[in-house]
């Protein structure tokens, strides 16, 4: 019985020792590992609006994002949800447009997040990727120029997804085979468009 009761107290001093050895090592990497996603979304930030030296997110801006939280589903665009926003800054610190991060519950893969640039007169200047998670050489394509710059430079109400080469300024074509994440990127950038002309005071 002795041995048993030896046995289990070896076993349970090990057990605590190595969970305390696991949080140690968690609490160390956190930190690093926030930085590198923030860092790569700034990178992303800065791809998406390369005319904007800086991002800036006033008060009333997320107040704006607290709002739209509860009201997305009634956009028209699915499952979407504006995550963050950000007055884009030139050099001098003056508002030339808006960053808007968005994500779309109903990509192949999930969830799929972008971030997206749009100027003070309503153009896109570009989509970005903070997430996604798709098949390889189908959904992934999304991420590619030939996919998402269909959007940069435009100024649309709505962007409509279509099959064949896009007639109208308004529509983007659709990666062959992924017609859903296509789709689901496409939402996401009209929640962005949305909330910018309907959710921001003037």
């Amino acid at each position: 019985m002795s041995k048993i009761i030896k046995d289990t107290v070896i076993l349970f001093v090990i057990t605590l020792v190595a969970g305390f050895c696991l949080g140690a090592v968690h609490d160390i990497t956190l930190e690093p590992i926030a930085a590198a996603q923030e860092a790569a979304a700034t990178a992303t930030y800065q791809e998406v609006y390369p005319d904007a030296a800086s991002f800036d997110t006033p008060q009333e801006m997320a107040d704006a994002v607290a709002a739209a939280s509860a009201e997305a589903a009634s956009w028209g665009y699915g499952a979407v949800t504006v995550n963050d926003a950000k007055q884009a800054l030139d050099a001098s610190g003056n508002p030339i447009g808006y960053l808007i991060t968005s994500t779309s519950s109903e990509s192949y893969g999930g969830d799929v997040q972008i971030a997206v640039g749009i100027t003070a007169e309503g153009t896109i200047t570009g989509v970005g990727f903070l997430s996604i998670s798709d098949t390889p050489g189908l959904g992934m394509k999304a991420t590619e120029p030939e996919f998402k710059d269909q959007y940069a430079g435009k100024a649309a109400a709505a962007f409509e997804v279509v099959k064949t080469a896009p007639a109208a300024d308004n529509q983007i074509q659709s990666i062959s085979g992924a017609t859903i994440t296509s789709a689901a990127v496409t939402n996401a950038v009209n929640a962005a468009v949305y909330f910018v002309q309907n959710c921001l005071s003037e």
